[in-house]
């Protein structure tokens, strides 16, 4: 089975390229937008259909569409405004908890299944100086949430429940179990 994933995220290439090294990359063009009574953690799998359902597929190919979102105190926080609204979201983490909800689907010729996976995590109390250097260094106005733990931020995580690599943007260990589950194939 050939696997192409339907994003554009470097992140989301680096991960799943450690398990499918002859991935394919078709970016989606598809409406990022939900109705606004969706629920807040089935945002993230709606959205994962939508661009796995956009981009074409051929057969023996599965097709994977992805989306993360960041849920703090029942508030969405998507990709930050600007540098301003990227302090705010990091100031409203601090010496909190909060979700990271991704959602994922897999796309074959015959067959679509998706679902959202949930971690959290908990920050430490965070300084003024510490957001604006993170922010100012790392410009994350392309993430869910204005941070990547995988960068100087994960010094701001004291713990995690779940998958790290979910909070990263994409969650490979449940993506795998899904192949094997839902489409008798093994990516590993």
């Amino acid at each position: 089975m050939r696997i192409v994933l339907a994003s554009a995220s470097p992140r989301r290439r680096e991960i799943l390229g450690m398990v499918c090294p002859e991935l394919e990359i078709r970016i989606s063009n598809a409406n990022e937008t939900c109705d606004s009574d969706t629920p807040l953690d089935q945002i993230p799998r709606l959205l994962a259909e939508k661009k796995a359902l956009a981009v074409p597929i051929e057969g023996g190919e599965a097709i994977i569409g992805c989306d993360t979102v960041v849920v703090c105190e029942g508030e969405l926080m998507g990709k930050p405004k600007g540098r301003e609204d990227a302090i705010r979201m990091l100031e409203r983490f601090s010496g909190t908890e909060h979700l990271v909800i991704s959602g994922v689907c897999v796309r074959t010729e015959d067959k679509i299944y998706s679902e959202s996976v949930t971690s959290r995590v908990y920050m430490r109390e965070l300084s003024r100086r510490e957001i604006e250097r993170y922010v100012d260094e790392y410009e994350p106005y392309d993430k869910a949430g204005a941070y990547g733990i995988q960068e100087m931020a994960g010094a701001f995580v004291t713990r995690i429940d779940g998958d790290f690599y979910n909070i990263v943007g994409l969650p490979l260990c449940r993506l795998t179990e899904i192949f094997k589950e839902q489409f008798n194939t093994e990516l590993i």
